[in-house]
């Protein structure tokens, strides 16, 4: 059954926006730097939004496969790396070079954390299959309590503590609502017009992700007017990170399919940091906050590099 409303206006530019998807989601980190008043309103729509991208993954992603016993056994090993041999790895540098303060505390909780829930929405955004990227991510959040509390609290030197089980109950309701969410419109919609809304679909991803984009950047303006040089020292330290853990990841993981690497290094390179400021009751030193927010335009950027890349997986595939 054909989408209904395919050749109405809102739908075709919908559409058109899905074909244009990398580059319009990173031009929506510089509407917020443009426009602080924009950002001030998307902030409190951030929370709503992360939720409303899973649900739209949730949607897009046929499960079917996901859980192979090989697929499952690289998703294992994927979570191992990401959320235990990576944080330590960090910790221990950061220990090593006498670090301490509000930075190197953002940079252990960034390193602790799940990666960013909107991973499997940036797969599909690239085009790449997003199952093994979304079992990671999943993985990731429900093995957080168990292993972020402990890493963020010694890697501090006990300056932040994080309770185990309300990060769990939270990140269950994360997942359990937006699994049941998503897995409800799947089927009423049917398999057959969920693929007839791909490109559709694609746009509302793009504006999902434009919108977190810009209530992320609330502040970021004014940090950035008035501490340009730190400012710039926070971003070349978010861009080094980013990088070096997607790197690291993908060089790990390059015996497996290449489209599943590029994503399972995504997924290492860039962390779901609020669902620990979150646990944490958002107390967190100003500074910690402008390098949270800085973290986020290697999130959004790096796609725009990825996508020829991408283009050209696909057409191996």
């Amino acid at each position: 059954m054909p989408f209904p409303l395919a050749s109405s206006l809102p739908a075709r530019a919908l559409a058109a926006l899905g074909r244009r998807s990398a580059p319009a989601v990173a031009a929506s980190v510089f509407v917020g730097l443009a426009l602080p008043q924009l950002a001030a309103l998307a902030k409190p729509l951030v929370v709503p939004t992360i939720l409303a991208l899973l649900v739209l993954a949730f949607v897009r992603i046929s499960l079917a496969g996901a859980f192979t016993t090989r697929r499952a056994g690289v998703a294992a090993l994927a979570i191992g790396w990401i959320m235990v041999a990576l944080p330590l790895a960090l910790g221990l540098v950061l220990r090593f070079l006498g670090e301490a303060g509000a930075v190197p505390l953002a940079l252990v909780m960034q390193a602790s954390a799940p990666p960013i829930m909107s991973a499997p929405a940036f797969a599909l955004l690239l085009g790449l299959d997003p199952r093994l990227v979304l079992v990671a991510m999943l993985g990731g959040m429900a093995l957080t309590p168990l292993t972020a509390p402990a890493l963020v609290f010694h890697f501090s030197g006990g300056a932040l503590a994080i309770d185990p089980l309300a990060l769990a109950l939270r990140l269950a309701a994360v997942v359990g609502g937006t699994m049941g969410a998503g897995l409800l419109v799947r089927r009423l919609l049917g398999v057959p017009r969920v693929a007839a809304m791909g490109a559709h679909l694609d746009g509302a991803n793009v504006l999902l992700l434009g919108l977190l984009a810009v209530g992320l950047m609330d502040g970021v303006t004014e940090a950035f007017l008035s501490e340009p040089a730190f400012m710039g020292g926070l971003m070349a330290l978010a861009f080094a990170v980013s990088l070096l853990g997607f790197g690291l990841t993908a060089l790990v993981f390059r015996a497996v399919d290449p489209g599943d690497a590029l994503m399972l290094g995504f997924a290492g390179g860039h962390r779901n940091v609020a669902v620990l400021i979150a646990a944490t009751g958002a107390t967190l030193p100003p500074e910690a906050w402008l390098y949270v927010a800085a973290s986020q335009f290697p999130i959004y950027l790096l796609p725009v590099v990825l996508l020829p890349l991408a283009r050209r997986i696909r057409t191996r595939a």
